[in-house]
């Protein structure tokens, strides 16, 4: 049986620029209704626009998804405005890049609260939606990195991402059985702000080589769409999508 985009509720997290922007406004032209969360109102303002005024349905609640109340609030958004949730993606991600012998700890703290425990306020804010629905799927956005250690400099993110992969594959075996889907997207060197998380210098450049072979945001727009376009009865659990050129 089809499961259409069309008319399913979608949340997205870190919507303003990169994947989440481009998942938006992708998931928005196939007829998705969109409901966006990030920390920058003037992008969330534009983007929303950009889909309404293109014939697509969006709104949009500030979110720092550090913050458990205001992850918390964007699915109560989407309730108040829709009545419902179908899908959640948690994409919000940062990158920052160094060597640990560096000790950025103030680095790690951010990974760690926006990347896992990000991620982790998301799903905590839909579980029960999805639980009582009988219905839902989360598509949590990890990296190459949270498949193959990213070093050196990337040790810390890649712990992050791959929680994100563990966290993802616990909660398929705890709610499978709710009829709840889980998707985690492992994207390679995709056009993104995420490149400009570093400011150790070596790392930078080594960072701004390495995105030099980037594909476009879209890809994984598009990547996302194949799995909620699956019958009901089909999980896609894992994408990779890499460059073809990217070794990493």
């Amino acid at each position: 049986m089809e499961n259409s985009i069309n008319n399913k509720v979608i949340v997205i997290t870190g919507a303003s620029s990169g994947l989440g922007e481009a998942a938006a406004k992708y998931l928005a032209a196939k007829g998705g209704l969109l409901v966006l969360g990030a920390r920058r109102a003037d992008n969330l303002k534009a983007i929303v626009s950009s889909i309404t005024t293109g014939g697509g349905t969006a709104v949009y609640h500030v979110t720092d998804v550090t913050k458990k109340k205001d992850v918390q609030a964007l699915v109560d958004k989407a309730i108040a405005t829709y009545g419902r949730i179908d899908v959640m993606i948690n994409n919000a991600g940062i990158m920052p890049i160094a060597p640990m012998s560096e000790v950025r700890t103030d680095e790690w703290d951010n990974m760690i609260d926006i990347n896992i425990k990000g991620v982790l306020y998301g799903i905590a804010a839909a579980l029960p939606i999805f639980q009582q629905q009988q219905s839902g799927h989360f598509i949590n956005v990890g990296s190459v990195a949270g498949v193959k250690v990213f070093s050196p400099g990337g040790t810390v993110y890649s712990g992050t991402k791959f929680a994100v992969r563990a966290i993802s594959e616990g909660l398929r075996h705890e709610v499978h059985t709710h009829h709840i889907r889980t998707t985690v997207i492992q994207p390679g060197a995709v056009d993104s702000e995420l490149k400009f998380s570093t400011s150790h210098p070596e790392s930078a450049k080594n960072v701004t080589e390495f995105y030099k072979q980037a594909i476009p945001a879209d890809t994984i727009a598009r990547a996302i769409a194949f799995a909620i376009e699956q019958p009901t009865d089909v999980d896609i659990n894992e994408i990779i999508v890499r460059p073809t050129a990217q070794e990493f």
